[in-house]
């Protein structure tokens, strides 16, 4: 159905907001497929870290209440 709608099954399948990232990061990740198969490792490895990073933060400044 997607193949014929000409949009991905992502957009048939998820609200609007529910998957892929915000406009304003699209045109990044677009041009991240055009990266050689080392360049994309690469951005992986750092997203992955950010992830980390911004999840340790997450739980460091949850207070004892939320932690239950």
């Amino acid at each position: 159905m997607a193949v014929a709608l000409h949009v991905t099954a992502d957009f048939l399948l998820f609200d609007e907001h529910e998957r892929g990232p915000d406009t304003d990061l699209t045109l990044q990740f677009e041009a991240v497929n055009q990266f050689s198969k080392e360049e994309k490792h690469v951005v992986r490895e750092l997203l992955e870290g950010l992830i980390l990073k911004y999840e340790a933060r997450r739980w460091n400044n949850r207070t004892p209440e939320q932690g239950r």
